[in-house]
């Protein structure tokens, strides 16, 4: 039965409960990383009835297209804000790497959870078992979506190509074993675990070879400001050490104003109550590059500001009420900072150059 904006059910002793619906993309991964925050929540409350909704975004339809040359921020995350919107739904599960660093009014991501590996893997066709990109003959193919990838990738193994290969893992992995088009793809690694092939991996990506994306390897559940109770419920899911790490790395972002459409790259590292963010932007090719590393404590001052749920209270989207206010305030201008040192050395010329470049292909 529906009351308003919300769906109950009766159970059998006359008992109403309601019923909370979580929005996901139809893609095979994205039901396996809804299916496991649908399990986590189960697991907390167990009388909670939950009912899951899939739906197609633009991303997920247009295909024959590079990411970077769609121009669209929200890709894969449009549709399903608008099931938000329209109470069609009350709790959605991305790929946090998905979704832009500035929401839309009224929508703020309630819950980051514990980190897969972020790293990006090599996936090789099978003819070339057992090598590594190092190894792999002149002018051999790598096929990727990701400009970040790639303008890493060309200036560290300068004797490959790198074309364009769009779709969702099972397609592109289907792509890259039944023709002769490619002779490896690059691929998050946290994917592929999650879909159960890491026996595809041959080769992770260190940071030296390749830094990650931001957000990329964490699961995010994006809810309405205003419901406080589903706020409230799904905040149980942060992992605070991804979420200090995600909030630097999203203000980096923002702070660069960079998108699918450009080249920037991080690397975060949480040890002895230190957080350690790495930014990059690179030129579409990779020849032209600037790297720095900043650090900040993450340790909590004297009086621990927890903050009550207030979905005014946000960070480059994020709202992490049960994390002190002043912890998460350092891990957002840690990635300010870094982003403007970097913009004092030139980054802004590198980035504006890789995108007038790429809108010109």
């Amino acid at each position: 039965m529906e009351e308003g904006p919300y769906k109950y059910i009766r159970d059998g002793n006359g008992k109403v409960t309601r019923v909370i619906r979580i929005g996901t993309r139809k893609s095979q991964l994205a039901r396996i990383q809804t299916d496991s925050v649908a399990d986590q929540l189960r697991e907390l409350y167990p009388d909670l009835h939950l009912e899951i909704i899939a739906m197609s975004t633009t991303g997920d339809i247009i295909l024959e297209t590079a990411l970077s040359k769609i121009g669209e921020k929200s890709l894969f995350t449009k549709e399903l804000e608008n099931a938000l919107e329209r109470n069609e739904v009350d709790l959605v599960v991305h790929s946090l790497k998905d979704l832009p660093t500035t929401l839309p009014p009224g929508f703020t991501i309630g819950a980051v959870l514990k980190r897969e590996n972020p790293h990006d893997a090599v996936v090789l066709h099978p003819n070339n078992a057992g090598k590594t990109l190092d190894a792999l003959p002149e002018n051999s193919v790598i096929g990727t979506s990701s400009l970040r990838r790639a303008a890493q990738l060309k200036k560290r193994f300068p004797h490959l190509e790198f074309k364009n290969i769009r779709g969702n893992l099972n397609t592109r992995l289907k792509k890259l074993d039944e023709k002769d088009d490619f002779a490896a793809i690059i691929l998050a690694a946290a994917g592929l675990k999650r879909m159960g092939w890491e026996n595809r991996i041959s080769q992770i990506l260190s940071p030296e070879d390749c830094m990650y994306a931001v957000g990329q390897g964490a699961l995010a559940v994006e809810v309405r400001g205003r419901d406080v109770d589903i706020l409230e419920m799904v905040s149980v899911l942060h992992d605070p050490d991804t979420v200090l790490s995600c909030i630097a790395e999203r203000a980096f972002l923002k702070c660069l104003e960079g998108g699918c459409s450009v080249p920037v790259a991080v690397y975060t590292q949480v040890k002895d109550s230190q957080l350690y963010l790495t930014g990059a932007v690179y030129s579409l090719d990779g020849s032209d590059s600037l790297k720095e590393t900043m650090q900040t404590s993450i340790t909590a001052g004297d009086k621990q500001s927890f903050e009550k749920v207030d979905e005014q209270v946000q960070r480059v989207g994020v709202t992490a009420n049960k994390i002190p206010g002043d912890v998460q305030d350092r891990a957002e201008q840690l990635g300010v900072d870094l982003a403007k040192l970097l913009l004092s050395k030139g980054a802004k010329e590198i980035l504006t150059v890789a995108r007038q470049l790429n809108d010109a292909r």
